[in-house]
This record gives structure tokens, C-alpha cells and sequence, in this order.
């Protein structure tokens, strides 16, 4: 699995209107039927995994590039188109943002039971553990609160999920292909403006804080406890970047006595335990620091276009008429091409690599 790409994007408050999101809805569909005809399913999940290019269709449906609703509006309008294509074109969605998210097992639960995908149960895993770790594995500050869960009837997966810290919203994106570790280096490239004090679990250097931990969650839970309480009573040193404010021993008891019962034999079935969440993670590598000396990462792993305007009305109020063109030029383009007439999408093709060699040429 590769979590391609985190973006930091402001808060914007505003609704989209109705008459836009309408749109929004009918111009997704044809755009992304267009590319799975061109290419597969598979292709339009590597794309939404791609933070630039989800940016620039959002900014193509009518956002503005550096608007946070960009996320959750999107979302909503791929989800609503493929409510009707999903099972033609092969792919699905579920979740959503606040409440509609904790329902993405149950929806993925149901499309599953009308055999329209493959291990339904291993992509409700996905989804939960990909939520687990920007939540609790990497602590960056971002609190999420948006999860869209995309597959393919052959169990290929992505992940758009935002979270939010004051005004700043961090968006993380993740792709099934070339699965690895869900817990170590999950991203292979990751965009943000916004570098944040993190708590790092999922970066390679933080492998034996992990081991140390799954370890300390197998021992008895009055053992541990009992090393909170004694390094509660030493003067720390300030040069750590952990600190034992925020646990809590008694609240971490009722844990650790879970974690004792199942035995997890490594970070990612810790992870998964229900109950081991941000604190109990951030305890685990604190005490396993401070005892065995193994050093947490500290690294936060976050290192666009207009086609129809912005819903703000920058850089410019969206144009109906022109908006409507591009729909049915699309879906013109598509009816031709089933009729056996694919000129339109090969000029599209045409057109395309002209824009990628006249920008290659600019560089």
C-alpha cells in the first residue's frame, strides 16, 4: 500500500450551491467514465491517490484550488455519480464526512452482499486501519473527521481522508497497489504547507519503539503501570519530546488488560485492537523510549488549475454555459465512442499530449 500524498489546505466556511453541486455530479461521471473506458478502474484510483491531480479535479468541477470544502464536496459528487455507474464501471464508494464516515463498513458490508466486489471484510480492514494510523500512529494534530473509502470490484482500494487543526485542514490519501506495511513508510510522497510537531509510529526510524511496544502491550498490565508510576517520581530531562502529562495510568490499565488478553504480535494488530488509541500509542512509545531507549520520530512526513471558475467566484464565477458544454461534450464523446465513432476522445488524447509537451517545453 502507498499513501501518496498529504495536503494542508485553510478552513473555508460556505455552502456549494445546489445548482453547482448539480453540475458537479454530472461532469464527475462523464469525467471519470471516460477514463475508465480509456483505461481502468484501477487508473482513476491511482489518480485520486495523487493529491495535485485530486486538487485540479476538484478546481475542474469548480473549486477553488486552496479551499478545504474541495475535499468533502468532491467526494460527495463522485459518490453520487456512481451511485447509478458503480456497478457498470466497476467501481464503488463509501463513507463520507462526520457520521456518513463511521457508516463506510456498513455500506461496504452491503455492496459486498450483492457480490458486486471481492473480500468485502478485507476492505473494511483497510479502511479501518487506514483511518487508525493518520489518527493515531501519526500524530500530527490533525483530528480526522472525513473518511471516503473507493474500490474496485477486484478489492483495489483508495483513501481520501481529511483532518483539522484550527483553521488548517491535512488531507491524506492512500493506494492499495504494491502493498507493504500499513505501519511502516506508508506514502510514497506526501505535500503540505504546514509542517507540524508529530508523533511519528509509521516512519522507519521508529521500527523498534514499535517492537518495544507491541512487547510492553503483551506484559501484564500492573507491570507496566507500575513503570508509568516510577517515572512519574524522575526529574526528565528537557531534551524529550514526549511527555508524561497526558497519560494516565488507571485509564491505561483498562487497555493494556486488553491488549494482554489478545497477545498482538506486531504493531499492526496492536493498532488494530479496539480501544488503543492516540494515548495509549503515544504511553506505549514514551515508556518504551525512556526504558529501552528506542527514539520515536519525531519527522512529520507532509513535505493546480481552473477549468469553469471557483464556487467563491475566484479567480473568476463559475460560467453555467460553459460548464454545461464540457457535460455534454463528454457525454457526446462517450455515446459516440460506444456507437463505434471514437474521433472525440481521440482528439481529447491529442490534445493532451500537446498540453504535456508544450508544458515540458515551458520547463
Amino acid at each position: 500500500m502507498i499513501r501518496v500524498g498529504v495536503a494542508d489546505l485553510p478552513l473555508h466556511y460556505g455552502k456549494t450551491p445546489a445548482w453547482l453541486f448539480s453540475r458537479m455530479e454530472l461532469l464527475a461521471g462523464e469525467i471519470i467514465t471516460v477514463i475508465v473506458k480509456e483505461y481502468s478502474a484501477q487508473e482513476f484510483l491511482r489518480r485520486l491517490a495523487d493529491p495535485f491531480w485530486f486538487q485540479a479535479f476538484g478546481c475542474c468541477l469548480g473549486f477553488d484550488w486552496h479551499s478545504s470544502g474541495l475535499t468533502t464536496t468532491v467526494c460527495a459528487a463522485i459518490k453520487s455519480a456512481l451511485k447509478d455507474r458503480g456497478k457498470e464501471l466497476g467501481i464503488f464508494v463509501a463513507g463520507g464526512k462526520g457520521k456518513t464516515s463511521r457508516q463506510t463498513p456498513q455500506e461496504i458490508a452491503e455492496i459486498g452482499e450483492k457480490s458486486w466486489v471481492d473480500s468485502p471484510e478485507q476492505l473494511i480492514y483497510a479502511s479501518r486501519l487506514s483511518a487508525k494510523v493518520d489518527n493515531n500512529a501519526l500524530q500530527d494534530g490533525y483530528q480526522l473527521y472525513h473518511h471516503s473509502f473507493f474500490f474496485t470490484s477486484e478489492g483495489k482500494w483508495a483513501v481520501v481522508q481529511q483532518g483539522m487543526y484550527e483553521h488548517w485542514a491535512r488531507r491524506y490519501h492512500w493506494l492499495s497497489e504494491k502493498i507493504e506495511s500499513f505501519v511502516c513508510e506508508p506514502h510514497s510522497a506526501i505535500y503540505s504547507q504546514r509542517k507540524a510537531r508529530v508523533l511519528n509510529m509509521v516512519a522507519k526510524e521508529s521500527e523498534e519503539v514499535r517492537k518495544a511496544s507491541v512487547y510492553l502491550a503483551c506484559q501484564k498490565p500492573e507491570k507496566v503501570v507500575k513503570e508509568i508510576k516510577h517515572l512519574e517520581r524522575l526529574t526528565l530531562p528537557s531534551k524529550h519530546s514526549l511527555s508524561l502529562f497526558d497519560i494516565q495510568p488507571q485509564n491505561l490499565s483498562r487497555v493494556l488488560l486488553s491488549t494482554y488478553e489478545r497477545q498482538p504480535q506486531n504493531f499492526e494488530e496492536l493498532l488494530g485492537i479496539e480501544g488503543v488509541g492516540a494515548k495509549t500509542v503515544r504511553a506505549l512509545s514514551l515508556i518504551s523510549e525512556l526504558i529501552y531507549g528506542t527514539k520515536v520520530s519525531t519527522r512529520d512526513p507532509a513535505r493546480f488549475s481552473f477549468a469553469h471558475g471557483g464556487k467563491d467566484g475566484y479567480p473568476y464565477k463559475v460560467e453555467r454555459r460553459i460548464y454545461d458544454n464540457s457535460i455534454n461534450f463528454l457525454r457526446e464523446a462517450i455515446l459516440q465512442a460506444k456507437l463505434g465513432h471514437p474521433e472525440k476522445l481521440k482528439a481529447m488524447k491529442r490534445l493532451s499530449k500537446m498540453s504535456q509537451s508544450l508544458s515540458y517545453r515551458v520547463r
